[in-house]
């Protein structure tokens, strides 16, 4: 397996935490966002000769020891979508690709689900996200995305889109992605067929979302399915989520949703 851990972007949300470092290399509970991630797949046997991270801001201040390093050198005109396939040539055939985003914080069973998912791609994917939501936000309405699964094949059929109710909720997508090894190159190839001039969910192909992405997948009949967990992560999205998790830390409140 192949790992890749985006962490490219500027993190303007996460400002001034992110005036003098990467968004991954912000600090919860006194450790980097990207060092829990590092620690699980550690837990997990995962080898560090597997892992590689795409930096662009601020690349040298990344503390990745043992990670192959690729750079998005247009890191201020993109997505996470241009910035995984900066590192194309580290998604090899025969083997799954792991895609993570840098700003997230999990326990082991989270990256256990999707490690033990055998669809074509895997989403992590939190039945539990509205407790989660609720804590961040007064309207957790106003910031979920789509995720919606076929009952009969147990497909995701839609995710990324503006909700009308939770009923268009049946989870909410993670920031991990498995692609199955057999699929890598389809997968690859997918990416660099895709119509340069199109406009994805509102954004140019530069700027494409993850998730729209995915649901171009979904919508040419791949196979995409959830790796379901019960809480067990944070995204870290703003000042105010990392304010929020440390204070909940420092008063021990918080190992319901993320034991740190």
């Amino acid at each position: 397996m192949k790992v890749i851990f985006l962490a490219a972007g500027q993190g303007t949300r996460l400002r001034p935490y992110t005036d003098d470092r990467p968004k991954c290399m912000v600090e919860l509970n006194g450790k980097p966002m990207l060092h829990y991630q590092l620690e699980v797949l550690n837990q997990l046997n995962v080898p560090k000769s597997d892992q590689a991270i795409v930096g662009g801001y601020l690349q040298d201040r990344l503390d990745a020891p043992g990670l192959k390093q690729f750079t998005n050198p247009r890191y201020d005109q993109t997505n996470m979508v241009g910035t995984l396939f900066c590192a194309q040539e580290w998604m090899k055939p025969g083997e799954d690709v792991l895609i993570c985003y840098g700003d997230i914080v999990y326990e082991p069973r989270v990256m256990q689900a999707v490690l033990d998912c055998k669809a074509e791609v895997c989403l992590a994917a939190d039945l539990n996200w509205k407790a989660l939501w609720s804590l961040r936000m007064d309207n957790p309405l106003d910031d979920a995305e789509t995720f919606k699964v076929d009952k009969v094949s147990g497909n995701v059929v839609e995710l990324g889109k503006k909700p009308k109710s939770y009923d268009e909720i049946q989870a909410q997508y993670m920031g991990i992605i498995k692609v199955r090894g057999d699929k890598v190159t389809e997968f690859i190839d997918f990416y660099n067929n895709l119509d340069r001039d199109a406009v994805y969910d509102g954004k140019d192909f530069d700027n494409m979302y993850m998730t729209s992405f995915i649901q171009s997948l979904i919508d040419a009949d791949w196979e995409v399915k959830p790796a379901y967990t019960q809480g067990g992560w944070v995204e870290v999205d703003s000042v105010d989520d990392l304010e929020f998790y440390q204070q909940q830390i420092d008063q021990r409140k918080f190992k319901e949703y993320l034991d740190v």
